[in-house]
């Protein structure tokens, strides 16, 4: 049984992850549950460190999220304007507006903290 203890190496990082398989499905309220909870504190804590994740790049994003829900430009207009307005801030030729990340937040759901990530511009891109 390993006692939980920071994870320093890569190896830490193995076994502390061969603990919580082995502990996963520990009853509630039980030492064994408790252990399983430090275990993923401390992976946790190790994987933001080393394995940070990047928040993907806003033009990224709203074209994931049209094409993983089956949406085109058009479902756009109501969020970004009309169709000439579209087209450039998705050719990256014209950023985002915080009004516009506004309303691709509540009227799409695009997370906000996506959405207000710095990107670079193109100019005379096409998409």
């Amino acid at each position: 049984m390993l006692e939980p203890r920071p994870i320093r190496t890569e190896a830490d990082y193995r076994a502390a992850l061969s603990e919580i398989e082995r502990l996963f499905d520990a009853e509630p309220n039980t030492p064994e549950c408790d252990r399983l909870e430090v275990l993923t504190t401390l992976v946790e804590a190790y994987e933001q460190q080393h394995y940070p994740i990047v928040a993907p790049d806003p033009i990224e994003a709203i074209l994931y999220y049209l094409e993983s829900r089956g949406l085109s430009w058009q479902d756009l207009e109501s969020a970004l304007g009309s169709r000439g307005e579209v087209a450039p801030v998705l050719n990256r030729q014209q950023a985002l507006t915080l009004e516009m990340i506004r309303r691709l937040h509540s009227e799409l759901g695009i997370p906000a903290e996506v959405l207000i990530q710095p990107y670079s511009l193109m100019k005379n891109s096409a998409y």
